[in-house]
């Protein structure tokens, strides 16, 4: 099954922590990364009083079911040192990753909503995910590219080549 992952960090060198995170999936038994996006500077969503964001999105092919998958990329924040503060929603983080789409499925539980319930309002999650794929169908929403359209870009940079691999 493919599916697809937005990364994003703003803290402690939040490119070094995002690359991290890429490797660390492809280390994951069930889990082939892809493709990956390149890495873009985005302005914080929701709680502005923070960092800049460095965000990307990877398309990995995984024989885990959706919440094998998401259970197995929570390992990896908590492996990075990501401590969830209940307090602070949409906060600064060492490391997020977010199961975005699994296949072209609906899923809901508590723990899990396929597709991501926000991100069709997200340019942070748009912008990368339609480098790969702009015609790419969001399970309800439409097509990514026209979503991608409908919503303020402004702020996002897409980070120079020196930014692929550090």
């Amino acid at each position: 099954m493919k599916a697809w992952l937005g990364l994003g960090s703003n803290l402690q060198q939040p490119v070094a922590q995002v690359w991290d995170a890429i490797h660390r999936l492809a280390r994951v038994d069930g889990i082939d990364v892809l493709r990956t996006s390149g890495l873009y500077r985005t302005p914080p969503w929701g709680d502005e009083s923070q960092d800049d964001f460095t965000n990307a999105v990877v398309q990995v092919e995984t024989g885990l079911d959706a919440l094998s998958l998401l259970h197995e990329v929570q390992l990896i924040e908590k492996e990075m040192g990501r401590q969830r503060i209940k307090q602070r929603r949409w906060g600064p983080r060492l490391i997020d990753i977010d199961l975005l789409l699994y296949e072209d499925q609906h899923f809901q539980s508590e723990e899990l909503e396929i597709p991501h319930p926000r991100m069709h309002e997200r340019a942070f999650v748009l912008v990368p995910l339609c480098e790969l794929d702009a015609r790419l169908v969001i399970p309800g929403r439409g097509v990514a590219g026209k979503l991608l359209s409908e919503i303020d870009t402004g702020g996002i940079f897409r980070l120079d080549e020196e930014a692929r691999e550090q």
